[in-house]
């Protein structure tokens, strides 16, 4: 075979895989973006984790010179966290802005007498008394 026809028989089958590649990619920014939105940091964290690969099997479509999957998949994940964390600003300040209610009398508890209950670690035993189960080794 010749080197031309091996590049075209690679490119034939690492594009598609650099495709899925990005998709994947962005799937994962998508899913970042839902978990920054949302506060969840972990959850966030994980999906940038999963996108990193996805994002290096995107590369396989740059052995045929199409950047484009490439492109696309780090366009999707700056994209989607810029977006989130306008759209957390936005609603963190709706609910910073909103009145809070206050707790109706009904909703809080009633308030009761505490006792003083004496504690075992304030209670004082005789030197050389035992209150355990099981013996001593030293004495």
């Amino acid at each position: 075979m010749t080197s031309s026809r091996m590049a075209n028989e690679l490119a034939a089958v690492l594009v598609p895989i650099g495709i899925v590649g990005a998709v994947l990619a962005g799937v994962c920014a998508l899913v970042a973006a839902i978990a920054v939105v949302r506060g969840a940091g972990g959850l966030a964290g994980g999906a940038v984790g999963v996108w990193i690969p996805a994002a290096v099997l995107s590369l396989a479509a740059s052995f045929a010179n199409q950047w484009l999957p490439a492109i696309l998949s780090g366009a999707a994940l700056v994209g989607m966290l810029v977006v989130a964390a306008v759209v957390r600003l936005i609603v963190n300040a709706a609910a910073g802005a909103a009145p809070r209610r206050r707790p109706s009398a009904a909703a809080s508890p009633a308030t009761t007498p505490t006792t003083a209950v004496a504690s075992a670690s304030t209670a004082r035993t005789a030197p050389g008394t035992s209150t355990g189960t099981v013996p001593a080794l030293a004495s």
